[in-house]
């Protein structure tokens, strides 16, 4: 590799990591690209240093391993255990199967308010640190605007037909925004079958690796800020069964009422206490669906194939109701005539407080940019609570907004970091360094009868051995 490719490819090769033992963010780059099936090497970055490599030591997988595998599993294991994932899940599945990158989320045009809706999308997004904005930003601020203009509307007539034409571009733009959505699931459902097959298979992987959780311990709670169907189409091939707030089969409808359902069976020949069904885990998304439709003054889960061409024949469905684009609940958008905005993401952000602000907890965070201040509030109150652990996981950080959040939080003991484009990358995340995807009581037996022979003797071999759970005998 020549020194102008080395260094075209310095930001893309480089790796943050933090675990385990390690007191600062250890910093690697990779050596070269790998032009074949050779597996990578690495070199710590020159300004970095470790306990356990030295500068000049040229380190693999093997290396990184040992000390990662271990400790996730560990952590996955804690008490109470959550999964936040970010817009990285729908990317890195969908280049996954399709070898091309997620469709983008163009800005919308407001026609007339065009410029007071973008000036002042871009303000709040850099007031956030988020850049010039996108269209979620748009849309917030547009609700704002159009609410503002229904309320003058009432004394004066021309606010009332700004608002008239304002409300219409909003509905064109919130149509093509769940547009959009949709051409990200139909690409991964018209890929090659090979490549389809092996996206799934990957997603199922990632899911039960935090989902594989022993009776004892609190379900998995899954949140996300993505509107777009996937963790739910791997729930579906993983036969796994997500509990949320919506109640019915026809077309369930939001409760706001927290309902702490469960699946339970009872052992055929065991009498006692029914015993937690595996492969359930909790689930809330923060920022609405594609598929979640205001209608009939209630929040009801349409029917939308996976992939559906069109949204609009599935609103329709709802009889004599007027619903359109303007109805669906994808963030922050709601429908004028709630009460208030804020219904139903407070019970979804209250869910997500509720979860995280507890001792002996542990959030997994996925494809995370660290852009939305409000998650970002609830993680740095969850830190306040020393037994709890912070862990984020991502493939890049091209605005500094991790890194940044990292040094603001402070608890640097509390919060694991694996960014870059291999430890933080969604392929070889799975290959190498999540849990075993399954409850796998063998292992922990295994690792018993090592420590009964071996003692307490430490060597280099014992580090890739899983420490067994306190309720598997291990130490707490």
């Amino acid at each position: 590799m020549t020194e102008k490719s080395r260094e075209e490819n310095k930001d893309i090769s480089k790796n943050i990591l933090k675990c385990r033992d390690d007191t600062q963010p250890v910093i690697f780059m990779q050596q070269g690209i790998s032009i074949d099936d050779s597996p990578p090497q690495f070199m710590l970055a020159e300004n970095s240093t470790c306990s356990w490599a030295k500068q000049e030591d040229v380190f693999g997988i093997d290396k990184l391993r040992p000390r990662i595998e271990p400790w996730l599993t560990a952590l996955c294991q804690s008490e109470h255990f959550s999964l936040l994932l970010g817009s990285g899940l729908s990317h890195a599945l969908h280049y996954l199967g399709t070898d091309k990158v997620l469709p983008g989320m163009g800005l919308g045009d407001f026609g007339d308010e065009n410029d007071v809706v973008n000036g002042e999308a871009k303000r709040t997004a850099e007031a956030s640190g988020r850049g010039d904005g996108n269209i979620e930003d748009q849309i917030r601020v547009a609700n704002e605007l159009l609410r503002g203009l229904e309320i003058l509307g009432t004394r004066d007539e021309q606010a009332q037909e700004r608002a008239n034409v304002l409300r219409s571009k909003l509905v064109d733009v919130l149509a093509t925004f769940a547009k959009g959505i949709l051409r990200g699931e139909q690409a991964l459902i018209a890929a090659e079958e090979n490549k389809r097959e092996r996206a799934f298979n990957y997603l199922v992987s990632f899911m039960m690796s935090f989902a594989s959780r022993t009776g004892t311990r609190d379900r998995l709670h899954i949140f996300t800020t993505n509107n777009d169907r996937f963790i739910e189409a791997g729930a579906e091939v993983a036969g796994m069964h997500l509990l949320d707030r919506f109640i019915g089969s026809l077309a369930p409808i939001f409760r706001s009422s927290r309902l702490d359902l469960d699946l339970h069976y009872n052992p055929p020949g065991i009498r006692g206490e029914p015993r937690y069904l595996e492969g359930v885990a909790r689930f809330t998304k923060l920022h609405g669906s594609l598929d979640w439709v205001d209608c009939f003054r209630n929040i009801r889960r349409v029917g939308v194939p996976f992939g559906a061409c069109n949204m609009q024949p599935y609103l329709n469905t709802f009889g004599t109701a007027k619903v359109d684009a303007m109805n669906l609940m994808i963030y922050p958008n709601a429908a004028k005539d709630r009460e208030t905005a804020s219904y139903p993401y407070v019970e979804l952000f209250r869910d997500l407080a509720a979860a995280a602000c507890r001792p002996n907890h542990t959030l997994i965070a996925f494809g995370y940019s660290f852009g939305d201040e409000h998650i970002n509030r609830v993680i740095e109150d969850m830190l306040t609570i020393p037994s709890t652990h912070l862990v984020v996981i991502s493939y890049d950080d091209p605005l500094g907004r991790i890194m940044k959040t990292y040094e603001k939080l402070g608890r640097h003991a509390q919060i694991s970091l694996l960014i870059g484009n291999h430890v933080g990358e969604f392929q070889s995340l799975v290959d190498h360094y999540l849990p075993k995807p399954a409850i796998d009581r063998t292992t922990f037996r295994m690792a018993e009868l090592l420590k009964a022979r071996w003692g307490t003797k430490q060597s280099e071999d014992q580090d890739s051995v899983p420490t067994p759970t306190p309720e598997e005998g291990g130490e707490a």
